[in-house]
């Protein structure tokens, strides 16, 4: 496996979805802004894509692939495995999905308790997620079609398979106008109909490997045992991220707007996250799971450097880049129609706390991968549910002095309480030791980042006054900062070798 390429096949298709997903929340924020409507279009887009980020962004993989991988030389009981886990996970979230539709009231409920105060928000959410959640089951069974690809080393295809979901909201966004109103419900079902088809997408690949069927007279044996065992703890422990926002998005309800704040900020650093944390996490499981097995202590050691030293070349420098311009690029990518100037300063303020976990974000999924690679998912888990803990407690206490700014500030406490315990258990454990290259590049990344933010910060000022809320240009000044700030960085990490081209050709 080459780390570099591998990530940067995952990464590529990644940026397209994301990039995709700018323009959709671009052309969301101008039709619907950020008002009751948006609110309640939020709460019914934020639950199943919460499950699509908790089930495909490596949570599955998590618990899936060092299984699946210990079978995958002996085709016939790599297939009985994969097989016996689709028929379990077809009944389970057709269920599921069944169960939660009768109860839909008291789940959004739960979700938006906020919203309680106003009947129309209450019952329109009730509605669109009524409609979207169908959701979950499609792109579940899409994230286990994904894994098993994954396991293959197939990176390509499982992750350009969201791209469907921004293409179909774009094209419904695009006669918005004429929709008015009605927009929201027809965003609705093309979320549940992107799934149904980034299914089908998958199954054309997964099939060279894999031929689902659904076996009701199976035995439930100790490998499926294992895996569901594993499967929970696993989406907790990789999603705690996803976790947190959902949890502060349900105390975000009771502030009017702050759903849709917390929204667009979330959507801007999470481009950087797919790269950073779950892009890495994702390519490195297969790989490092082998070796685990194998007891290649020299490999595992190099895969774990690696995949650390990449993450941080990565998250730092943009977490430097959000701080000094967070409600510039909020303003630059959706302050355009019903999306106002204080909406822009408010998500911007969201995105300056978000931005200052954008390490943490990313660590917690490189550090939770070496523990899943090595089938414990317990370590992770107990840590999460602290660091989950924390952000109720953070976001509950503050929520009334501050606002909806605690939830990214609790957000942030608790993802470095996580990254920062998942790396001395790490150490306790013996299970990541440092080698001296990486203490080198790391001191490197921070003075290539740090002579960044200088420069970049330079560059905003200089584009200042093209760059206030009620420019028509703002968008293209930002992407040209962006991409000075960019080629700045990597010319200092190549200078001062931080980064070296020979570590793209680096197998592992």
């Amino acid at each position: 496996m080459n780390l570099i390429k591998s990530t940067g096949t995952f990464s590529f298709f990644t940026i397209i979805s994301r990039l995709l997903g700018y323009v959709r929340d671009i052309l969301i924020a101008v039709f619907l802004g950020a008002g009751p409507l948006a609110d309640a279009f939020f709460v019914a887009f934020r639950i199943p894509n919460t499950f699509r980020r908790l089930f495909s962004e490596g949570t599955f993989n998590a618990a899936f692939v060092p299984s699946y991988s210990s079978l995958i030389d002996n085709k016939k009981k790599s297939q009985k495995f994969a097989n016996n886990i689709f028929t379990l996970l077809v009944i389970g979230l057709f269920f599921l999905v069944l169960v939660i539709e009768i109860m839909m009231p008291i789940f959004v409920f739960l979700i938006a308790p906020g919203f309680e105060g106003d009947y129309q928000k209450m019952e329109l959410a009730i509605t669109l997620t009524r409609i979207t959640f169908p959701f979950l089951m499609f792109i579940s069974l899409a994230s286990f079609f994904s894994a098993i690809l994954n396991s293959h080393n197939k990176f390509a295809v499982a992750s350009a398979a969201p791209i469907i979901l921004n293409i179909l909201l774009i094209g419904v966004l695009l006669f918005g106008k004429i929709l008015n109103d009605e927009l929201v419900y027809y965003l609705s079902y093309a979320v549940t109909i992107s799934g149904i088809l980034q299914l089908i997408f998958l199954y054309f690949f997964v099939k060279k490997y894999f031929s689902p069927k659904i076996n009701l007279s199976f035995k439930i044996d100790n490998k499926v045992k294992l895996f569901f065992k594993k499967l929970l703890p696993s989406i907790f422990s990789s999603g705690v991220t996803q976790i947190n926002i959902l949890v502060g998005t349900i105390i975000a309800s009771f502030q009017a707007s702050a759903v849709s704040y917390l929204y667009y900020a979330d959507r801007i650093y999470q481009i950087n996250l797919a790269i950073a944390g779950i892009a890495i996490g994702t390519v490195i499981l297969p790989q490092l799971s082998k070796h685990v097995q194998n007891n290649k202590k020299e490999k595992i050691n190099l895969i774990q450097n690696k995949a650390l030293e990449l993450s941080l070349f990565l998250s730092i420098p943009a977490a430097i880049a959000l701080l000094i311009a967070s409600e510039e690029i909020v303003s630059s990518l959706f302050g355009y129609g019903s999306f106002d100037e204080e909406s822009a300063k408010n998500s911007g303020k969201a995105l300056f706390y978000f931005a200052i976990g954008l390490p943490a974000f990313s660590l917690i999924k490189v550090f939770s991968t070496f523990f899943f690679a090595r089938d414990n998912t317990k370590i992770p888990f107990y840590i999460s549910l602290a660091s989950v803990l924390l952000n109720v407690f953070i976001s509950i206490v503050f929520f009334k002095e501050v606002g909806f700014l605690i939830i990214p500030i609790a957000t942030t406490i608790s993802s470095w309480f996580n990254a920062v315990l998942l790396f001395i258990f790490l150490k306790v454990k013996s299970l990541f030791n440092f080698n001296l290259v990486f203490i080198a590049r790391f001191i490197k990344i921070l003075i290539a980042s740090v002579l960044m933010g200088i420069f970049f910060n330079y560059v905003i000022y200089l584009f200042n006054d093209e760059l206030f809320y009620g420019s028509n240009v703002k968008a293209i000044y930002m992407v040209g900062a962006v991409i000075l700030g960019l080629m700045f960085y990597l010319l200092i990490a190549i200078l001062i070798k931080a980064f070296k081209r020979s570590d793209i050709n680096l197998n592992y």
